[in-house]
């Protein structure tokens, strides 16, 4: 429907539907009082509004007034499909008037008797928030000024849900992470550890994480990954893939074996998902460390009398990218003299929009040298973030092994 300057009679009817300024009610008893109002200024009998879910690309009834049972039943309607699904595919008003199995996919609007249906999409800019219809028991004719009233209430509250949403998975996302990330790190003889987080400013928090845990045989897990994309979405993936990997790490000492089932899991489950993932076992006595890299940047490594280097560890395919392809994944074995500091990261610390990752990797392992591990985690985050926000995530883990009696 093309763009055009809404018509007064339409904007003084959308003024009547919204009313007075929002209330602290709560988005559904909100949404409700203003469903209600609009069958009163706009003679129909219905008034529902269906919650788009890009992901599964579907329709949930989320408000709804005159046919509440829609919200009760929890009403879902695939895009494309019956009434509500065909308003969102075609992204444009669409009126019926004949209500029956023909029309529509949900058989509550039947059984409501309604005559006439009018739905319009709910989009904020090219976003499709969702759907919001009306219908009348009787013969309703619509005209260019309902529909135009419709419409625009339709974009009102599209912006409304979609900052409401925004709010609650921007909540959602920090108290997951809070929960996901250590909240303590373990304390384990002989190793001393440090870790920073911090979201990005520009995509927000998102799927970076890190873990580290106690194993059978003496031995620890260390655990650096990044789901990609962002938002909640990203880190209920993060948890799921941090689970399972702690799950398949108590059953296999080789990384590589870990991060092979991990990718199968993903693979089977998780389509469409991507996560890069350093996993690393630290032995018995820490004296070394077997890696595997699944996508990963390679750790740094600095030893007492040597300058710091990248891990050479080869870069085998991020987990979720290798659906019906036999990947044969590879183990790195390296020493960790006493005193040896080992740095985790993931890429938002070293890539910059004017700074290429190689440059930020050679940066990073000129900083690294062995030394208490807070000590290094601040001295590397003023380094490679300093006074500016990060544009994405960072996520930073450094573990020392201590120095053996009479090694100093």
């Amino acid at each position: 429907m093309p763009p055009h300057a809404p018509e007064p009679e339409s904007r003084t009817l959308l003024a009547e539907i919204l009313g007075a300024e929002r209330s602290n009610a709560d988005l559904g008893e909100e949404l409700a009082k203003i469903l209600a109002r609009a069958c009163t200024v706009l003679d129909v009998d219905t008034a529902t509004v269906l919650r788009h879910e890009a992901r599964w690309q579907r329709l949930v009834a989320i408000a709804a007034a005159g046919l509440e049972e829609e919200v009760y039943q929890g009403v879902q309607v695939p895009v494309g499909a019956g009434f509500a699904g065909t308003v969102a595919a075609r992204r444009e008003p669409v009126v019926i008037d004949r209500v029956d199995k023909t029309t529509v996919r949900n058989a509550l609007l039947s059984e409501r008797g309604l005559h006439t249906m009018l739905g319009v999409p709910m989009l904020a800019g090219a976003e499709l928030v969702g759907v919001l219809h009306v219908g009348a028991v009787r013969e309703r004719t619509f005209s260019t000024t309902d529909i135009e009233t419709v419409r625009l209430l339709a974009e009102r509250l599209a912006a409304v849900l979609q900052a409401e949403i925004m709010h609650q998975n921007q909540a959602a996302t920090i108290a997951l992470q809070r929960s996901l990330l250590p909240g303590v790190l373990p304390v384990i003889d002989g190793l001393r550890l440090a870790a920073r987080y911090v979201p990005g400013a520009e995509a927000g928090l998102g799927g970076d994480w890190y873990d580290i845990f106690r194993l059978p045989g003496d031995q620890t897990g260390i655990v650096m990954g990044d789901v990609s994309g962002h938002g909640l979405e990203a880190a209920v993936i993060m948890g799921r893939l941090r689970s399972a990997l702690r799950a398949y790490a108590l059953d296999c000492d080789d990384p590589a074996e870990v991060l092979a089932k991990l990718d199968r899991k993903a693979n089977h489950f998780e389509h469409g998902v991507m996560a890069t993932v350093a996993y690393g076992i630290l032995r018995p006595g820490h004296k070394s460390m077997a890696l595997s890299l699944a996508g990963h940047l390679p750790p740094v490594v600095a030893s007492p009398g040597k300058a710091a280097e990248l891990v050479a560890a080869p870069p085998d395919p991020p987990v979720g990218l290798t659906v019906g392809a036999t990947v044969q994944r590879r183990t790195t074995n390296f020493e960790l003299p006493p005193g040896a500091v080992v740095v985790f990261y993931t890429d938002g610390l070293v890539e910059r929009r004017d700074r290429l990752v190689d440059t930020g990797m050679d940066r990073l392992t000129e900083l690294v040298r062995p030394e208490d591990p807070e000590r290094a985690c601040a001295r590397i985050m003023a380094a490679m973030v300093g006074s500016r926000p990060p544009q994405d995530d960072v996520a930073l883990v450094v573990l020392h092994r201590a120095e053996e009696a009479g090694t100093r």
